[in-house]
């Protein structure tokens, strides 16, 4: 009766802990994103961006080159946290065939409780949180490839052999292009988030004890990529 008693408290006490812990920590970095871009890394890098953008000429084909050629980091990073969530997807979906097998190995209080219902909601959340990285990663990759065409043609020549067609205005022509951008490199921040946030929910997988430690370490290894150490941002 203890046993179970406090194999209930791990679970129930644990897990929602874990959870508040990576969730908040999103969230109070994106407070900080949007009320002090100048403090964390991605709202260094946004305004490096639309000041780059800004700063683009027409007729400059070397600079909208480098641009296509730079965004291929991040079109690659994007394409591999798509694959790493398809692989993920797939060994679990192999590891749930052998889960009630398996379950009666973890018997001590240390691993939790591995009841039906607790398991499926190990599974299903892992699941949830992988497949929506590679949703929004593949979101960003399409959005991304269409900013690398929309860059390159911001810095081509414009043609003037009698086009009939109304063209864009070019301040319209670089909001539009700016906010595609931006919503590539959001999309894949997302992508790569949701992917990071699965790692610990698979340790949820062998105890909730381990999920606590997996979930602190990745709120400790993301605030320091995250947040940049200049005097007035705390």
């Amino acid at each position: 009766m203890e046993k179970m008693t406090l194999l209930h408290y791990m679970d129930t006490i644990l897990v929602p802990f874990s959870f508040l812990i990576t969730f908040g920590y999103h969230t109070y970095l994106w407070y900080k994103f949007k009320t002090k871009p100048s403090c964390t890394t991605i709202g260094v890098e946004s305004i490096k961006r639309k000041h780059w953008l800004k700063d683009m000429k027409q007729g400059d084909d070397n600079k909208g080159t480098l641009a296509v050629q730079s965004l291929r980091n991040t079109l690659m990073s994007s394409i591999l946290a798509a694959m790493v969530s398809s692989i993920i997807t797939i060994a679990l979906a192999a590891l749930i065939n052998n889960t009630y097998s398996a379950k009666d190995l973890f018997t001590n209080s240390f691993f939790g409780l591995h009841t039906t219902k607790i398991l499926f909601l190990k599974y299903g959340s892992a699941f949830l949180f992988v497949l929506t990285s590679f949703l929004c990663s593949s979101m960003a990759i399409a959005t991304l490839i269409d900013a690398n065409y929309l860059i390159y043609a911001l810095g081509a020549e414009p043609g003037t052999e009698g086009e009939s067609s109304p063209s864009p205005s070019p301040s319209s022509s670089r909001r539009y292009t700016r906010d595609i951008l931006e919503r590539g490199f959001i999309l894949a921040i997302f992508g790569n988030r949701m992917l990071c946030i699965t790692f610990p929910l698979l340790f949820w997988l062998f105890s909730p004890v381990m999920f606590v430690i997996a979930s602190v370490a990745l709120v400790w290894g993301l605030y320091i990529l995250d947040f940049v150490n200049v005097v007035g941002c705390y």
